[in-house]
């Protein structure tokens, strides 16, 4: 659960924050931060009251469509066709009378994630091969796009491990890992900050208000893809019946640790760097012109720490892609690892991984495609469809508080996503001047 939320996007905090300043972005920070552990508790307890009668699901896709869809009817006789009555989208005729509508729509919003979050994954790594390379040998002949390769063939040699169960000791080093990499970019921020020669800091935002609106509709967006989890119930699935109690827990351990792992280098990067922090913000600590702004030592282990964790959250995010592809390709008749399954699961999975590897080289936009995934993927699953679940399951009453803060939540974050996706859209086709295909530069 960790590994799928804490990770090296966290390095884009500091620019998020560039978007809406101070105030306004922390007040956001603290408010996706609360909705996020909020939803994705509803989400829990609506896998464990399907559970408790006899669905249980270990797919979000499943649980969407069965929810969704007006299967489960609690208190005797609640309809979906009811659900507008309430405050709810009608979703029955959203989905023309179908569990197969909302199955694919939410097979699509997860494909775009776990595509759009390895992709990002594989460009930040490549980045920070990049970066030491750099550092090594100024001039040397190596261009961004060998180093994704790089990263690529290592990613698709890992995640040839089977499950989610097989990646659990990576996941507990991944978590190490994330802590020990934001205390050595928050230090040396706030080295860079107190120096005898800082970097210029100037935290005003955009004179234009169009400008500063779409910043600031673009920093939620990425926000949301940083707190994004989008395979909670694949997550949950892992637990031993009953898991309600275990998920509370996990949910309490696991926000501890995004708390520190969060708040930390936002702060301290956006406080080092104001409007001038680059989308990652080790860019920032190593400038292109002048000497780096911390010890080569703490930058160099920083990046090897973040290389080490993208590939496990790449791992963790690929592997809902993989059981799709394989769903139709394996046969459970042989064996895991007989050549019937094994040669299939070889070449699909890393023809994902060359996918995912191509776009990366080719549309180097880390920072937008960190947007344009929380707009369009994790705003949707994991702010909206949970308290719309949850809704629909539970059935609270219409006056309560519970009720009334879901269908808010409901509300807001769908307008978010909606001026967030084009916010997002908007900033890559301003972009796109800015580069060539298969340039050597993340764009900003």
């Amino acid at each position: 659960l960790t590994t799928a939320i804490v990770g090296p996007t966290v390095l884009t905090l500091p620019y998020a924050l560039r978007g809406m300043g101070w105030g306004l972005g922390l007040a956001a920070l603290t408010a996706v931060f609360a909705v996020t552990f909020y939803a994705y508790f509803l989400l829990s307890r609506v896998l464990d009251h399907c559970e408790a009668r006899g669905r249980r699901h270990i797919r979000f896709r499943e649980l969407a469509a069965d929810v969704l869809a007006g299967s489960i009817t609690p208190g005797g006789g609640y309809q979906l066709t009811e659900a507008i009555v309430n405050g709810v989208i009608n979703l029955r005729f959203c989905f023309l009378q179908g569990s197969g509508w909302v199955f694919y729509l939410v097979v699509s919003v997860q494909t775009a994630i776990n595509a759009g979050v390895t992709t990002g994954s594989i460009l930040l790594a490549a980045d920070c091969l990049q970066i030491m390379y750099s550092n090594l040998a100024p001039h040397g002949p190596l261009k961004l796009y060998h180093f994704i390769i790089i990263v690529a063939v290592v990613l698709a040699f890992l995640s040839q491990l089977p499950s989610f169960h097989s990646l659990r000791h990576i996941n507990l080093g991944a978590l190490i890992l994330s802590f020990g990499y934001t205390i050595l970019v928050s230090a040396a921020c706030i080295r860079a900050g107190v120096s005898s020669n800082p970097p210029a800091k100037d935290y005003s935002l955009s004179s234009s208000k169009s400008e500063k609106t779409f910043n600031a509709f673009l920093s939620i967006s990425i926000l949301a893809s940083v707190f994004g989890n989008g395979i909670l119930p694949e997550i949950q699935a892992t637990l031993a019946p009953p898991a309600a109690g275990k998920m509370m827990k996990a949910l309490v351990l696991c926000y501890a640790a995004v708390f520190f792992t969060f708040y930390l280098p936002a702060i301290t990067g956006y406080w080092a760097f104001g409007n001038q922090v680059q989308s990652n913000v080790l860019q920032s600590l190593m400038p292109d012109e002048g000497p780096s702004l911390a010890p080569t030592w703490l930058l160099g282990l920083a990046v090897v720490l973040v290389l080490l964790q993208l590939l496990a959250i790449a791992l963790v995010y690929s592997q809902v892609a993989y059981e799709i592809m394989e769903k139709n390709s394996a046969d459970v008749a042989h064996g895991r690892f007989s050549w019937r399954n094994l040669v299939p699961r070889v070449a699909l999975r890393t023809a994902y991984v060359a996918a995912c590897a191509f776009v990366a080289a080719m549309l180097p936009f880390f920072g937008d495609i960190v947007g344009v995934v929380g707009a369009v993927g994790f705003i949707p699953l994991d702010f909206v469809l949970p308290v719309v679940m949850y809704n629909m399951a539970l059935a609270p009453p219409r006056r309560s508080s519970v009720y009334l803060a879901n269908v808010a939540i409901m509300v807001i974050f769908t307008g978010v996503g909606v001026v967030g996706a084009v916010a997002s859209v908007r900033k890559l086709v301003l972009d796109a001047g800015k580069f060539k295909l298969f340039s050597d530069t993340v764009v900003d």
